[in-house]
């Protein structure tokens, strides 16, 4: 079985909901990360064997294939085949999976893999048809786990409980997330993975964006403590949960035999790919039994990672991850998260290893680790070896 490498990782910065990615449309925005990739690597477009795009949101302008319409806007040529796919919070790091797996399988050689997601133009529970009384979920799947419905924020508050997180301990989680955001951009931690945007403003005039347009520059412990609960007697408030965001991302991974073909110089070689599920009512601790696995079959321990990326859904799902693998917390999110960076849903997963990646090469480290909670109680974990 050959290997698979990453040969570059790219995103968009995260515009917030109505803000200054709003004006794109979602096929648009996936063209530009697929254009990057072709653009920072010189490789001939005609050579991308397939795209494997990650969308949650397949409705309305995400809706008909979304992946094989970015492929059309790019600038690949139209031989160029593409799926989407639905994997929830983890789609595009299941499309990096899926690419990775089809070059060591020696089917393919070279193979993008991508992630797309407005959610100021295609709003959360869109394709669940929310507000029309139609229910994705059957009674007797319902009638099995002793619940009305399947929710991240119950999970999420369930979660914090389970592992004794205090309100004070989210808030000063979130705050962390903030700060870090803000210390990574203002040093151009970022500017190696982010591509520009063109963009027109509400008054009609040009611009680009370059910078994630969540981070709270001025956050404070005031300022957290002040946001109400999500609900009554919880724990988890608007600003210890992720960011609503806009945003694309792309990751080109290269067999062996490709990298000589097209003279590619790797970044990062794939070490372990795995994926699980348990609890779907608990729903977001997956990862941890995840991260177990995913270290069991590459023969590591927790010790042996450098660098961590758990997505921040909500503040007790990392913090619930190193409390249970033991990791330290000096390597863990060490520029933020989607609390302060945005969670663009399908984009996050490929949106992820781009910063893993070229935060190792930046910081002279070896080994990556990166883990995603999904809908249903599914976890993606990847690791990754820098080059």
């Amino acid at each position: 079985m050959t290997e698979a490498y990453i040969v570059d990782a790219v995103r968009t910065a995260s515009g917030r909901r109505n803000g200054r990615l709003a004006g794109v449309h979602p096929n648009d925005l996936g063209a530009i990360t697929l254009n990057a990739i072709i653009d920072r690597t010189g490789i001939d477009p005609s050579a991308i064997e397939d795209v494997i795009m990650g969308c949650v949101m397949q409705a309305g302008e995400q809706a008909a294939h979304i992946g094989r319409n970015a492929v059309l806007i790019s600038r690949l040529p139209q031989s160029v085949p593409a799926v989407t796919i639905d994997r929830q919070c983890g789609s595009s790091q299941q499309a990096v999976q899926f690419a990775a797996q089809a070059v060591m399988s020696g089917t393919q050689d070279v193979v993008i893999a991508a992630g797309v997601e407005s959610m100021t133009r295609v709003p959360m529970g869109s394709s669940a048809l929310r507000g029309t009384g139609v229910s994705p979920f059957s009674p007797a799947l319902l009638q099995r786990y002793g619940v009305e419905g399947f929710s991240q924020f119950t999970g999420a508050e369930m979660l914090a409980r389970k592992h004794g997180f205090s309100r004070e301990t989210l808030d000063a989680f979130g705050l962390q997330s903030h700060q870090r955001a803000a210390a990574a951009t203002n040093a151009g931690a970022f500017d190696r993975e982010i591509i520009p945007v063109d963009i027109q403003l509400a008054d009609g005039s040009p611009s680009r964006h370059l910078k994630d347009e969540g981070i709270r520059y001025d956050a404070s412990p005031a300022g957290m403590a002040a946001v109400k609960l999500l609900v009554e007697g919880g724990t988890i408030t608007a600003a210890t949960s992720s960011q609503i965001a806009d945003g694309s991302s792309a990751v080109l991974i290269v067999s062996e035999r490709g990298l000589r073909q097209h003279n590619l110089t790797p970044l990062a070689r794939i070490v372990n790919l795995t994926v699980s599920a348990g609890d779907p009512v608990l729903m977001l601790e997956e990862p941890l039994y995840a991260t177990d696995k995913a270290l069991k079959r590459a023969g590591m321990k927790i010790e042996d990672i450098d660098l961590y990326e758990v997505n921040e859904a909500f503040a007790p799902v990392p913090l619930a991850w190193l409390k249970h693998t033991g990791g330290d917390a000096e390597k863990l999110n060490v520029n933020g998260g989607a609390i302060a960076l945005g969670h663009p849903l399908g984009a996050s997963g490929a949106k992820l290893m781009a910063t893993l990646v070229h935060s190792l090469r930046a910081r002279g480290k070896k080994y990556g680790l990166q883990t995603m909670c999904e809908g249903g109680g599914v976890a993606n974990v990847t690791i990754v070896e820098s080059l």
